[in-house]
């Protein structure tokens, strides 16, 4: 029994400032989850809620796995923390050996962080200390990428390109341009997998080193499929043509596999479903099943290489204190044995097929415009309310939970992300309840 069930539902006088979220509105008629389990919230009036969007695109394993509980308990017993810098412990070490040996061939080395945003940000330094150790300091630039999101820290929210992150805040860091988005609307609504058109987007890098001289940029960032923004899906032949470009120019690929990574695509990365490969790619998220707080960046061989060569010493001036923290590993190590052992980290192959035709079935709803899906991830995008953008799909999202399914709106989008154990049975329970709820949305 979860005794915090009983907290007073009156929480508008509360000291938690609620993130990404409308803290008058929520605490007002507030929605409250006390327990989790396998594909299954409870509310706090014993509401059982089938979810959706994995927690937040995190919990793939599904919630309270037996093996990472356990891995968890013992390991807070034995050693509660250990710092890693000029310092190590063995967990540390097996945690990063068994995700190398999961990753892409020559991404042998992976740096611990503590989130997504700041995995975006180690990235972006790694970069421009990558150029720098090779003699080619004048590569300053960052290039991200419209309606791209890599966390809020400041490096992350500057290469970002979701106007509302930034706004309050200004650009953040100087130095950093972007290019256009892949979404087409006109051209690939109702796209099923990968759209048809759009891979000349690709070159819009082309006109930002022609602007700014290739030889001073850095490093572009992309999500291969772009998540908070909605399921945007990479366009045939879109990230090929983006890694000729850099290529061509010495410029450093960035992939932000925070939400894509392990397990998402239907391959542990989604560099490997796509066949691309970046120099250097993020994570978080699934890392840990959402169970500890961590993230990571992975980094091609021939990188981690180049800072070896420097002079003895500290080769990068860079770290938290909680990298590669004992209990995160141990959720780590426990993570990765659940997706071996149920083989989770390809489930998806054998599940895309019938997500896409439960969710392309909702063509035809109402308010519906387009409808777009890349693995166990999806999206449907409605029409927005003249004058009142974003309210629509906020108020489907609130039909839907009220329905007994958790989904994550964002703008006029409705996206999905199930935890990569759900059962066809539950695929069809979500969309079924999303086109009931669609029918009463104004």
């Amino acid at each position: 029994m979860n005794k915090r069930a009983d907290f007073p539902a009156d929480l508008r006088r509360s000291a938690f400032w609620m993130p990404y979220t409308a803290n008058r509105q929520f605490k007002a008629a507030p929605r409250l989850l006390v327990r989790a389990e396998g594909m299954h919230y409870w509310t706090a009036d014993g509401r059982q809620v089938l979810d959706g969007q994995a927690g937040l695109w995190c919990v793939n394993a599904g919630h309270c796995r037996p093996k990472i509980v356990a891995a968890v308990q013992k390991q807070v017993a034995e050693m509660d923390f250990a710092p890693t810098f000029n310092m190590g412990h063995p967990i540390a070490f097996e945690f990063a050996e068994r995700l190398a040996a999961i990753a892409p061939e020559r991404f042998s080395r992976v740096f611990f962080t503590n989130s997504g945003s700041e995995s975006a940000d180690t990235a972006l330094k790694i970069a421009l200390a990558y150029h720098r150790a090779r003699g080619e300091g004048q590569r300053i630039r960052l290039i991200g990428r419209e309606r791209g999101y890599h966390g809020v820290n400041f490096g992350g929210m500057a290469v970002g390109g979701i106007p509302a992150n930034r706004k309050a805040f200004g650009p953040g860091v100087a130095g950093v341009d972007h290019i256009r988005h892949t979404h087409d609307l006109q051209r690939n609504s109702f796209s099923k997998g990968q759209p048809q058109h759009g891979a000349e987007f690709a070159d819009d890098l082309e006109r930002v080193c022609t602007l700014h001289d290739p030889s001073t940029i850095a490093a572009v960032i992309v999500e291969p499929v772009a998540g908070s923004a909605g399921v945007l899906v990479p366009p045939q032949g879109y990230l090929q043509r983006l890694r000729e470009i850099c290529s061509k120019h010495g410029i450093l690929l960035i992939f932000d596999e925070v939400i894509t990574g392990f397990g998402r695509l239907g391959q542990p990365f989604a560099s490997q479903r796509f066949g691309v490969m970046p120099d250097l790619f993020t994570v978080a998220k699934g890392m840990t099943n959402g169970t500890v707080p961590m993230g990571a960046v992975f980094a091609k061989d021939s990188i981690y290489d180049a800072f070896m060569d420097a002079p003895e010493g500290i080769e990068l001036f860079h770290g938290y204190t909680y990298s590669g923290h004992p209990l995160a590993c141990a959720a780590g190590i426990a993570t990765l044995d659940t997706y071996a052992d149920e083989g989770l980290l390809t489930r998806t192959q054998s599940l895309e097929k019938h997500f896409e035709d439960c969710l392309h079935a909702l063509k035809g709803s109402r308010h519906v415009v387009d409808i777009r899906n890349c693995g166990l991830m999806g999206a449907v995008e409605l029409e927005p309310r003249p004058g009142a953008p974003g309210k629509r799909a906020y108020e489907a999202f609130l039909k839907i939970f009220e329905a007994g399914v958790l989904i994550r709106w964002t703008g006029d989008i409705l996206a999905f992300s199930p935890p990569l154990i759900v059962e066809k049975a539950q695929i069809e329970r979500i969309f079924d309840t999303i086109r009931e709820a669609l029918k009463t949305v104004q």
